[in-house]
């Protein structure tokens, strides 16, 4: 009766390891398969805002107060999502400098 026992608690011993161990290899595939999507996003195209107004209105305001060593001093808002990206595009190229 005590070696049956033992014999069993053996058993579910491997079985937990290989189930512990399965689903540990199948997480890294699930990781690794994720980590290839984050390529394909970095893969944006980039928008031309060179010649928008909003653009070049801040890319004078963020160069205006990186020359004053000021932290975005003006929050413009705009009605229009893509005009508050030119101008959000325009303010960090021009305090970049």
């Amino acid at each position: 009766m005590r070696k049956t026992l033992t014999n069993c608690v053996w058993v579910l011993a491997i079985a937990a390891g290989i189930g512990v161990g399965g689903a540990t290899l199948q997480a890294q595939d699930r990781g690794q398969d994720h980590g290839n999507n984050k390529t394909d996003q970095q893969a944006v195209v980039r928008i031309d805002y060179s010649k928008n107004k909003t653009y070049q209105q801040g890319m004078r305001e963020g160069h205006g107060d990186y020359a004053r060593n000021l932290d975005h001093s003006r929050k413009r808002h705009f009605k229009k999502d893509e005009d508050q990206k030119a101008y959000e595009a325009g303010y960090q190229h021009g305090h970049a400098k």
